[in-house]
């Protein structure tokens, strides 16, 4: 559907010129960005995708929706859905909440597809990268998880929640619903020495509410936020438009697969045990 589009008809390298070799040039693009991600746990690139590849990902996106796994599932905020009998009840590990997402995987995506086509450019991948703040970043290898359209229809949501593994979450807002579907955070819940489970209790028990932030994007945003550590959701879709996310997963070293467990909660039975 979007076979022809080249990666420059679907980033606007007018705004954002990723291909510059100026030094200078390249650390005033990149260092707002950067300073965003270390004080706030997110940073927003707006109008980073042009409206025809957004059209065009849009159009895949409900083309694929009814090979979607409809992910209707309680979790808890490690992904996890069975419980631990070796914790108490009111344990995080123990709370779980109904989420419900449409999940296109990347198998699932035509090979010339603009939203795998922006997943590997080494343009995106290394402004990525700088952003971070590591010298490079690998694609990820799992069958299933490298580029992902998530849609959610009306009532449809996603619980708080923390990101497996990885430091960092990539996101493309490709269409938003008219109403609710709103990304928010809390971040910094735990740190990678301390599940602070003390803390993420109190957060699920409404005590830590003011610590929340919504973050807002318009079609073509690009988002890159701190889902390890930081709770986050999206809340009930109410409007009748679809909302459509493009996810991405980046490494630090090559040859990563996906876990397992998570795996099976994402995209269901069809993933082999």
């Amino acid at each position: 559907m979007g076979g022809e589009l080249h990666i420059n008809d679907i980033v606007d390298f007018h705004t954002y010129p990723l291909a510059s070799t100026d030094a200078k040039a390249r650390r005033m693009l990149v260092d707002p960005f950067k300073t965003q991600l270390v004080q706030k746990q997110y940073c927003v690139v707006p109008g980073f995708v042009c409206p025809k590849a957004l059209s065009l990902m849009t159009a895949e996106a409900m083309a694929g929706r009814p090979f979607a796994f409809d992910n209707n599932s309680r979790r808890n905020v490690y992904l996890q859905r069975q419980p631990d009998p070796a914790l108490p009840e009111d344990h995080p590990r123990n709370v779980f909440s109904d989420t419900s997402t449409r999940m296109i995987a990347y198998d699932q995506i035509p090979i010339r597809s603009p939203l795998k086509t922006f997943y590997h450019s080494v343009e995106v991948r290394n402004f990525i990268a700088d952003i971070v703040g590591v010298q490079a970043l690998y694609d990820n290898e799992d069958p299933y998880q490298p580029a992902n359209y998530i849609c959610y229809n009306k009532g449809d949501r996603s619980s708080w929640h923390f990101d497996a593994d990885n430091s960092f979450t990539v996101t493309l807002m490709v269409q938003k619903t008219e109403q609710g579907g709103e990304f928010e955070m809390s971040p910094n819940c735990r740190t990678d020495q301390d599940q602070q489970y003390d803390r993420v209790g109190q957060f699920l028990r409404g005590e830590l509410d003011n610590s929340i932030v919504s973050v807002n994007r318009e079609p073509g945003a690009l988002c890159i936020f701190r889902g390890c550590n930081s709770l986050h959701r999206v809340s009930p879709v109410l409007g009748s438009a679809m909302r459509i996310m493009g996810v991405f997963v980046y490494e630090r070293e090559p040859g990563i697969i996906g876990d397992q467990e998570v795996n099976e909660t994402i995209y269901g039975e069809r993933v082999p045990r």
